[in-house]
């Protein structure tokens, strides 16, 4: 890529200010620019970095105009992480070859499946019986999309990613002195909204009797489970590594941060920010963020600690026992 800068800032927006004929040769970060580079900076916390930077050219907001304008060429948005955003989207369209629409002739489409004319499916990828791709939609090399399944329009679907495998549905039954389990067949599908964006070696189970629901806009990121008759609500995100186990629903807005975990048959409200690593052991009904996270620390002090939680229920009916007796002292 070789670009004016004023071509940039021509097609995106924003105000430009210096040198609209700089040519742009790559988008990087501050740290490592030269100039030829076009940066941003979103984050307050890495302002130290905008005088030392070699980029050409500058993404900021209109707090940071001054600083980046007293070092050379600057585009000022009221969002630079967005504009960012777009920029590379911008980039990417310029730059890659075009993904070409159709069918791979190394794919396998049932013949009752349903594909978009502009849809793209590529090299080894299953698409089973009656599985419905929308419009623009992409499923990489690798991808499953099981009988019945579908995807609505402009989806992205990562290499290895399963839809519509089994659910992990199955009954007890006592034998001798154990368990054994009987199979529940999954007689659901997976429903996918438009926008939506899943992650390598994702898995989206189908339900057991409804179908699992993946609403307008969700990102799943790599290694994320959703589990049987789960629902995600529009533009939630699951960072990688994380998942919700069956029957959950899950509100719009939300994220799930990485490795973290929802049980079956919880409720989350919109809004609801879970931090990495965390558990969701009940229901939360109120908009906000929640951590779940032992901290980590040395190993001889979290044993301590650990051995000290594992007391803390005979601790909790001492101090009652205790409070009690000086209330009755007379």
């Amino acid at each position: 890529m070789d670009v004016a800068l004023r071509d940039i800032a021509g097609q995106l927006g924003g105000e430009l200010v210096g040198d609209g004929a700089l040519r742009i040769h790559r988008i990087g970060p501050l740290e490592g620019a030269d100039a030829h580079t076009l940066s941003f900076l979103a984050n307050p916390r890495y302002a130290p970095q905008l005088q030392a930077t070699q980029a050409g050219c500058v993404i900021v907001g209109p707090a940071m105009r001054d600083a980046a304008v007293a070092r050379g060429a600057a585009i000022v948005t009221p969002d630079p992480y967005h504009y960012f955003a777009r920029l590379t989207q911008w980039w990417a369209a310029r730059a890659r070859p075009p993904v070409a629409a159709g069918v791979h002739p190394m794919a396998w489409v049932d013949p009752s499946a349903v594909i978009a004319p502009d849809a793209s499916i590529g090299p080894f990828c299953f698409v089973g019986a009656g599985a419905r791709v929308g419009a623009g939609t992409r499923l990489a090399p690798r991808v499953t999309l099981m009988d019945g399944c579908s995807i609505g329009a402009r989806g992205i679907v990562h290499s290895g990613a399963v839809i519509g495998a089994d659910g992990f549905g199955f009954a007890p039954v006592r034998e001798g002195d154990g368990l054994r389990y009987e199979k529940i067949e999954q007689l659901g599908g997976v429903r996918i909204g438009d926008d939506v964006e899943i992650g390598a070696n994702a898995c989206v189970d189908r339900g057991a009797l409804e179908d699992t629901v993946i609403e307008d806009g969700v990102k799943l990121d790599n290694m994320v489970q959703i589990a049987h008759n789960v629902r995600v609500g529009r533009h939630t995100a699951f960072a990688g590594s994380s998942g919700a186990a069956g029957s959950a629903v899950i509100g719009a807005y939300c994220t799930i941060g990485g490795a973290a975990v929802i049980l079956g048959h919880l409720t989350l409200a919109d809004h609801v920010h879970i931090s990495a690593a965390s558990v969701v052991m009940r229901s939360i009904r109120q908009p906000g963020t929640y951590s779940g996270v032992f901290p980590i620390d040395d190993n001889a002090a979290w044993e301590k600690n650990a051995a000290t939680l594992r007391q803390l229920h005979s601790l909790r009916e001492r101090i009652r026992a205790l409070e009690k007796n000086v209330r009755q002292q007379p």
